[in-house]
């Protein structure tokens, strides 16, 4: 069986935090999300993407979500992924 890499989501909340200029520990409280959770966004360890998580970190940083997600695609190689 093939594998394909179809690219990743990059998280860019630890980008957002120094742009806002808000702290982690403010972050985290107002966002109502524990300190280690929203380390594990900054340092791009999430799997799994949950809405409402997403949309209390849009809130209090006042930003859309492509602000926060963004779309890597997989880097070009010389096979043909056409099948």
């Amino acid at each position: 069986m093939e594998t394909y890499d179809y690219g990743h989501i990059h998280i860019r909340l630890d980008e957002l935090i120094r742009q806002k200029g808000i702290s982690k520990n403010k972050l985290s409280h107002r966002a109502e999300m524990q300190r280690t959770q929203v380390n594990r966004f900054c340092n791009n360890e999430i799997t799994r993407l949950d809405t409402g998580v997403l949309a209390r970190l849009c809130t209090t940083l006042d930003c859309s979500i492509g602000d926060l997600l963004e779309f890597v695609p997989a880097k070009d190689t010389d096979d043909d992924r056409s099948h």
